[in-house]
């Protein structure tokens, strides 16, 4: 176990969770087998094989790629159980039942290599109760590996132990989890339902406790628990019915079943509304129908007074919403207390009792605060855990408040508050520079020192932490240069501080005199910030200047972009681009341009122009026509459009990513270019990507000369499929205006085909369409769109 690779893994179970767990896997380019039962007709593993294929067609997507697809084998039960002798890692995800689980593992045991190690991917069964169904040399090599759903986008994973699970099992698992499939772990006791869905459901309790009793529809308690309160947009009933009905009555049950001395055991029920829907197969998003339901666009709730479901509407009293945007915390919490609206007291109630609730229960269901608070974040979503919620607010004032409302009767549970939390008046709550709180050893505890978390310079912080902010080189309005000397102090570091980090004037200026003393001093630069990458161009600056009619300010701007795009380009010192989330327009013009990328997966690039009715000018047509003239050079053929061809499509349909993989599909990145599945090892991975390029003598390549281009025949076969797009209504004459524009700058400019041009040429001509579309009045009506709507026009 001391050199724990994954090289293959297998799922048991194909079932929702089962083939996308399946399928993140195979986004880290790890093979996986995926089993289920044999059809009972025709191919046997058509049940694995429907599921496959169902991949395919989930938004979002389970795959980073759709070729990631081909690294997933489907097989059964009855004929391939002696794949599993070749598999490091097994997870088991087959329906919540002990005794189908326990038959599985006795019929899977002969076939296990003593070196794998098995999982249960159970969202709340017994870890302990399961390994009894396990011979016993495979225990030790057992443990609980609880995904959320979606598994490529939820981060959090819990790993629980038996009592006889290995430590240094965990240790690797963990380690291999946070790192290959880029998840945040938490090592949750193994209580029934563990930490996440614990805590959460009974969130969800307390919402439908507190409707009920304040008489609120479920559409108005969605508008107030949701992003208004750091919420997923889902907020609470539209969760329920994405879940399943169905599926929380379940965890529902088991809680009541398994948590008998709970002092909230009564309310581990599932209301008689939920009940009658779940009896009419109203199960939520999977039938159609739920507690919301579609009906042409419109969006119908059901209301219990009614018995019927009428249009959903958001109205959050003003004085209410008032209230919660207040952005001291403190304040805020006082003003929903002291309101009488029943919406405030409904805020006020499922607060205090979340906050009441994870106090009482943080001995038993979690190692410490930081657990529970980091659980919540990572498995529902939530921007502050309740600790973090709590502590902003003011320790000692919450705590006094849900103590007077236990001793008043009107908390849901008369359970007192645990002596510990007045213990932690003192140090303002349980987070803090020393550790969180851990209830059961009455102590603070640090951080996990596993080696995997060295490679998180900026790891994701609680309140209460303190966060590294390295030394500053230099800085602008627009940029930052800065370095880590306790990392590495020969590797600059330039961030973007920019609102959504839109590239405008002092981006461009700052960008060109961070790479100029980086040159001067440094052995290489990082463009590296938290997400997003960049918006882009500052569509603001650009609408004013539009209004004052300074259209020679604009063709000076756009030329000032292109300088620094060829000052990342050719660079003295190699320039590593870290991306993660939206890099768009010029933002993804700039990382074309760096030396190298390091990407998140989960980034999402483009070339978005046409949306605003422009095209690239940053360079990005540039590099494509230059890529171009190299494919058609290698390839032995004189013509470089059959390489333009996908990529004219890419940029007039402003086609972006669904992940660092397809960017590279999409030519935005190279193949050599590193995806880190974990977005907190970015920077980490930049620079020592930066670094090795310096100490193997990096210098940058000589501009290119006689590039090959299209020209007119290039420009001519994009206007074809132009043509048909319009005639088919796909497009509209702005559309086919715009595109024709991009067509003409991928191509190299209104030439003849085959002419020998420079980057400048290329350059030139991007500029001078740039600057004509800006001139249209169709192009400015789709800026200034997106500036009020943040939509794009298509007019």
């Amino acid at each position: 176990m001391s050199n724990f690779i994954v090289r293959k893994a297998a799922v048991l179970g194909a079932g929702v969770m089962g083939a996308q767990i399946a399928a993140h896997l195979a986004n880290a380019e790890v093979p996986v087998v995926l089993f289920d039962l044999p059809a009972k007709d025709g191919d046997p593993n058509g049940i694995v094989n429907k599921a496959i294929d169902g991949l395919k067609k989930l938004e979002p997507s389970p795959l980073a790629s759709k070729d990631r697809v081909a690294y997933i084998d489907a097989a059964n039960y009855s004929q391939h159980l002696a794949e599993l002798a070749d598999c490091d890692l097994i997870i088991e995800a087959i329906a919540e039942k002990m005794a189908w689980k326990d038959d599985l593992y006795r019929q899977i045991a002969p076939f296990i290599s003593s070196r794998a190690i098995i999982a249960s991917n159970t969202s709340g069964l017994s870890i302990n109760r399961l390994a009894e169904a396990l011979p016993e040399n495979l225990r030790s090599n057992f443990c609980g590996i609880h995904f959320f759903n979606p598994p490529r986008y939820m981060p959090l994973v819990e790993l629980i132990a038996t009592r006889e699970t290995a430590p240094e099992l965990l240790d690797h698992l963990e380690s291999w989890l946070v790192s290959r499939l880029g998840k945040g772990i938490v090592r949750a006791l193994d209580t029934p339902n563990f930490v996440a869905n614990r805590v959460g459901v009974f969130s969800m309790l307390a919402v439908m406790h507190h409707t009920e009793r304040l008489g609120l529809g479920f559409d108005i308690v969605d508008a107030l628990t949701g992003p208004l309160i750091g919420r997923p947009k889902s907020a609470t009933y539209r969760t329920a019915d994405v879940v399943g009905l169905d599926t929380l009555a379940h965890v529902v049950d088991t809680m009541q079943a398994t948590l008998a001395d709970d002092p909230w055991h009564r309310h581990y029920a599932v209301p008689e509304w939920l009940k009658s829907l779940i009896a009419q197969g109203a199960l939520g998003q999977k039938t159609r129908c739920g507690i919301f339901r579609k009906d042409g666009r419109a969006i119908k709730v059901l209301d219990l007074a009614a018995r019927d479901y009428r249009d959903a509407v958001t109205d959050v009293d003003p004085a209410v919403l008032a209230i919660l945007r207040n952005r001291n915390p403190a304040e805020k919490f006082a003003q929903l207390r002291a309101s009488t609206h029943p919406q405030a007291r409904f805020l006020w109630a499922i607060f205090r009792d979340i906050f009441h609730y994870a106090a009482y229960h943080l001995a038993g269901i979690a190692t410490n605060a930081r657990d529970i608070d980091f659980a919540m974040r990572w498995g529902f979503g939530w921007a502050q855990g309740p600790f973090e919620s709590w502590q902003a607010a003011g320790w000692q004032a919450i705590a006094t408040a849900i103590k007077a409302d236990i001793d008043a009767g009107l908390a849901m549970s008369a359970a007192a508050l645990p002596a510990w939390v007045f213990g932690r008046v003192g140090e303002q709550g349980v987070h803090g520079a020393q550790g969180s709180y851990s209830a059961s050893a009455d102590a603070y505890q640090p951080r996990s020192t596993l080696p995997v978390y060295r490679r998180q310079i900026f790891p994701e912080r609680l309140l209460g932490e303190k966060a590294i902010d390295g030394i500053t080189v230099w800085e602008n309005d627009g940029v930052r240069l800065w370095t880590l000397p306790r990392i590495d102090d020969r590797v600059a570091i330039v961030s973007v501080k920019s609102r959504n980090h839109t590239l405008g004037r002092d981006v461009i200026v700052g960008m060109q005199e961070a790479v100029a003393r980086a040159e001067a001093d440094f052995s290489a630069l990082v463009l590296w910030h938290e997400a997003p990458f960049a918006f882009g161009a500052n569509l603001k600056e650009v609408a004013e200047a539009i209004a004052a009619g300074a259209f020679d300010l604009l063709d000076t701007y756009v030329g000032e972009f292109q300088n620094t795009s060829m000052a990342l380009k050719y660079a003295k010192v190699p320039v590593v681009a870290a991306v993660q989330g939206m890099a768009l327009g010029g933002g993804c013009e700039f990382l074309m341009h760096a030396a190298k990328r390091v990407i998140a997966l989960e980034s999402y690039i483009g070339l978005v122009e046409a949306g605003v009715g422009l095209i690239p000018a940053g360079g990005g047509c540039k590099e494509f026509a230059i890529r171009a003239a190299r494919h058609a050079a290698k390839t032995g053929g004189n013509d470089p459009f059959e390489f333009l061809q996908p990529v004219f499509m890419t940029i007039a349909m402003a086609t972006v990513s669904k992940s660092g993989v397809q960017a590279r599909e999409l030519g935005f990145a190279a193949e050599t270019d590193k995806i880190v599945f974990n977005a907190n090892e970015l920077l980490y991975v930049a620079l020592r990507e930066a670094r090795a390029l310096a100490e193997a003598g990096y210098y940058p390549r000589l501009s290119p000369r006689g590039i090959k281009v299209a020209g007119r025949t290039g420009i001519a076969n994009c206007e074809m499929m132009l043509a048909n797009m319009r005639e088919g209504g796909m497009i509209s004459s702005h559309d086919y205006m715009v595109a024709k524009a991009a067509a003409t700058a991928l191509c190299g400019g209104d030439i003849e085909t085959g002419s020998l041009v420079d980057e400048q040429w290329l350059l030139g001509v991007e500029r001078k369409l740039f600057v004509e579309l800006l001139k249209n009045p169709k192009t400015q009506q789709r800026i200034q769109h997106m500036l009020d709507t943040g939509k794009p026009l298509r007019n």
